[in-house]
C-alpha cells in the first residue's frame, strides 16, 4: 500500500513541475485591458431618465442572458476567498507563490470587465447587482462546503487539502470557461460575446496549469490523487453555490443551454478523465481502483441522467414555445 503523502511532501515533490508551467503559462498567457471590451459611449444614452437608477427597459439582454452575467460575474468576485483557498494549499513562496499571484492578477480582470459592461450597457440593476455582490462575497467560499458527502441527515466531511484543490480547480476551470464561452452567445451582442471569449481563454489557460499538476500528482501518489479526483467527480459544485437566486439561474442556464448536464459530462469531465488516462493506468493500488470504479458508475448514471433531463428540458421548452408563439432559446 502506497502511503499518502503529506501536503507539505507533495509541494516539494512537485516544485519543479509547478515552476515549468508558470512558465508554460507566463509564454502563452497574453495581456490585455478590461477597458478595451467595455463599450463606453453606451453610457451616455443613459443619462438619468427620471432619477431612478435603472429601468428594466433599457436593458438589451434576455432574462437567460441576465441570468448567466449575474451568476458569472457574482461567481468572479468571491476571488478574495479563492485566493485564500489557493494561497493556503499551495503556498506563497517559490513558484507556487509566484502562481498564486499571477493567477489572481489575471482572474482580477475578469470581474472588473464584466462589471463594467453590465453598467455601462445597463445589463442588469446596478443597484440589485450590488447587493447581490455584498451577499455572495459575505458568505464567500469554502472548499469543504462543495465536497460534504451527504448520508440522510447526516454531513460527512471530505479532506480538502492541496490534492483536492488541484482537482477541483481542474474541473472548475473548464467548467467556467463552458459558461462564459455560452453566455457570449446568449448576449447576442458581439461586444459581449467578444469579452466573454476573452475571459475563456484565460480560464482555459488556468485549467491546463492545474490540470497538469493533477498530473503530475497522479504520477507521484496515484491513489491519493484519485481519491481527489473521484470526491470531485461525485460532489461537483460550481463555486457559486449560495448566492443570491443560484438556484433559480442556475437552472435556467441548465435549461437553455448555457451550462447543462450533458456539457459538464462531455465537456468538463470526460475530456480531464481522458487526459489523464484514470481508466488506462495500471499503477493503481486496490484503494485506487475502487474509487476509479466508483468514478465509472458515476459516469454510467450521469449518461442516463442526461438523456432524462433533456427529455424534460425538451418537453418544456416546447411548452414555453406554444404559450409564447416563439421557437424555443437552446444556445448549446
Amino acid at each position: 500500500m502506497t502511503r499518502s503523502l503529506t501536503q507539505l511532501e507533495l509541494l516539494l515533490e512537485l516544485e519543479p513541475i509547478a515552476e515549468q508551467n508558470v512558465h508554460r503559462h507566463l509564454s502563452m498567457a497574453k495581456d490585455w485591458h478590461p477597458h478595451d471590451y467595455v463599450p463606453w459611449d453606451q453610457g451616455r444614452n443613459f443619462a438619468a431618465m427620471d432619477g431612478t437608477d435603472w429601468q428594466p427597459e433599457q436593458s438589451a439582454l434576455s432574462e437567460v442572458a441576465k441570468a448567466a452575467m449575474i451568476t458569472n460575474l457574482l461567481t468572479e468576485d468571491n476571488l478574495p476567498s479563492y485566493h485564500r483557498e489557493i494561497a493556503e494549499n499551495f503556498s506563497q513562496d517559490g513558484p507556487w507563490g509566484t502562481w498564486v499571484g499571477r493567477w489572481t492578477a489575471e482572474e482580477n480582470r475578469h470581474g472588473i470587465v464584466i462589471r463594467d459592461y453590465l453598467v455601462v450597457t445597463r445589463g442588469v440593476d446596478p443597484v440589485a447587482l450590488e447587493q447581490a455582490r455584498m451577499t455572495h462575497m459575505t458568505s464567500g467560499y469554502n472548499a469543504a462546503q462543495l465536497i460534504k458527502k451527504h448520508a440522510g441527515t447526516d454531513y460527512v466531511p471530505v479532506d480538502a487539502g492541496f490534492m483536492h484543490s488541484v482537482a477541483y480547480v481542474t474541473f472548475q476551470e473548464l467548467a467556467t470557461r463552458v459558461s462564459h464561452r455560452n453566455t457570449g452567445k446568449a448576449c447576442e451582442d458581439p461586444i459581449a460575446d467578444r469579452m466573454l471569449q476573452r475571459i475563456a481563454a484565460d480560464e482555459n489557460l488556468h485549467m491546463i496549469f492545474y490540470r497538469n499538476m493533477c498530473a503530475a500528482a497522479l504520477d507521484l501518489s496515484p491513489d491519493q490523487a484519485m481519491e481527489a479526483i473521484t470526491n470531485v467527480v461525485l460532489r461537483f459544485q460550481m463555486p457559486g453555490l449560495g448566492m443570491p437566486n443560484f438556484r433559480r439561474n442556475g437552472v435556467l442556464m441548465a435549461k437553455h443551454g448555457i451550462y447543462d448536464l450533458r456539457q459538464h459530462l462531455e465537456e468538463v469531465l470526460l475530456p480531464n478523465l481522458k487526459k489523464w488516462n484514470i481508466f488506462e493506468r495500471n499503477d493503481f493500488g486496490p484503494e485506487g481502483d475502487r474509487r476509479r470504479n466508483e468514478v465509472g458508475m458515476y459516469l454510467d448514471k450521469l449518461q442516463k441522467d442526461v438523456v432524462r433531463f433533456e427529455e424534460q428540458r425538451d418537453k418544456s421548452l416546447a411548452r414555453e414555445a406554444r404559450r409564447s408563439g416563439t421557437p424555443p432559446l437552446l444556445i448549446g
